[in-house]
């Protein structure tokens, strides 16, 4: 019972840590959604471009899909004339970040990684998507645009603002509760049972423990949200600044079902491609990252003992308890409507 209540405690800490940047990121996911058009999306991404495999990883960064609602978002954008090479690029973008998963970079990491997950999140997405381009070009015509309904009329701006939070907040997250609950879990798990001196001697510097992460990310059916904790506590054990990169880039977008998805939508060759294009780039930027900790004169063996300051106030209080609210609530109305949810993703489509 002892251990059990340490997990617990260990877990709580995690999350109120993160709560008051988590509602702050599902609210920002709510303007998202209310005030930036789905057609412009649509309407940018067509033909083997450059510019538009930049344009995909631009629209991706701050969008809340997680690693299975981005496949139905990424399937739609290729049946509307999206090219092989900007979808790729969407499909790593979108995944591996979000303005959710930033804020809680922030919360549970430090500043440098903040700027260094969405960054190599974008440089990852457009590296695949030109080397898709290159390699396995695009043949197929892109289909015409979408008429738009004539006389069309926008609903009012207050009335998309609350179906912005609407969405934000039941439907985000209701596909991301779950898989970070069970991130804050396992933090909890790896606190309390995982030995620092264990990490530091086998997980330490270097390419080992980077290609360790993509071998443990790979198959995990986890969100860049969910990842976060589980990092954060690897971190606190000893990983490198480096290694944890890795896992936050690999973890999102290359398990099972999205490789599987992206064969499907792109063929065999671009998903080879988009594979080895996540791991070249993700452990490239990990050595890059222990490189930038150790010239800014941090300890890339205690990097976030050094930059994360703890204690938890009447904010966080507040704002962990209106999240643990809000996450009953989705979880509630999940099981009344009778939705198939798997890893905290639903399976239905928005």
């Amino acid at each position: 019972m002892n251990i059990l209540f340490s997990v617990f405690l260990s877990a709580l800490d995690v999350f109120l840590e993160s709560a008051p940047f988590m509602l702050f990121g599902f609210f920002m996911a709510g303007l998202l959604k209310a005030f930036v058009p789905s057609t412009i999306v649509h309407e940018q991404l067509g033909k083997n471009r450059t510019s538009n495999v930049v344009k995909a990883a631009l629209f991706g960064i701050p969008l809340p899909l997680c690693s299975c609602g981005v496949i139905p978002a990424a399937a739609g954008l290729r049946r509307q004339g999206a090219s092989k090479g900007a979808t790729a690029s969407f499909l790593i973008s979108t995944p591996e970040t979000g303005v959710d998963s930033i804020m809680i970079t922030y919360a549970l990491l430090d500043p440098i990684m903040t700027i260094l997950r969405p960054l190599a999140a974008f440089v990852t997405a457009v590296a695949t998507g030109i080397g898709i381009n290159l390699f396995d070009k695009d043949t197929t015509p892109a289909p015409a645009p979408p008429l738009k309904p004539f006389g069309e009329i926008r609903p009012p701006a207050w009335k998309r603002f609350l179906n912005g939070q609407r969405f934000a907040f039941n439907d985000v997250l209701g596909d991301v509760g779950g898989s970070f609950m069970i991130g804050i879990v396992i933090a909890g798990v790896i606190t309390v049972f995982l030995s620092p001196d264990l990490v530091t001697t086998y997980l330490g510097m270097g390419v080992l423990p980077m290609l360790v992460m993509v071998v443990v990310a790979a198959p995990l059916y986890v969100c860049a949200t969910a990842s976060t904790p589980i990092v954060a506590a690897l971190a606190l054990k000893g990983i490198s600044p480096g290694a944890a990169l890795v896992f936050l880039l690999a973890g999102p977008a290359t398990n099972a079902a999205s490789i599987a998805m992206v064969a499907k939508l792109l063929g065999k060759r671009s998903a080879a491609l988009y594979l080895a294009s996540i791991i070249t780039v993700a452990i490239l930027f990990g050595l890059g990252a222990d490189a930038l900790y150790r010239s800014l004169g941090l300890d890339p063996l205690s990097w976030l003992a050094q930059t994360t300051e703890h204690g938890h106030g009447i904010l966080n209080i507040i704002a962990g308890t209106v999240l643990f609210i809000l996450l009953v609530h989705t979880l509630i109305t999940k099981i009344r409507s009778g939705h198939d949810c798997r890893g905290g993703c639903c399976s239905h489509q928005h």
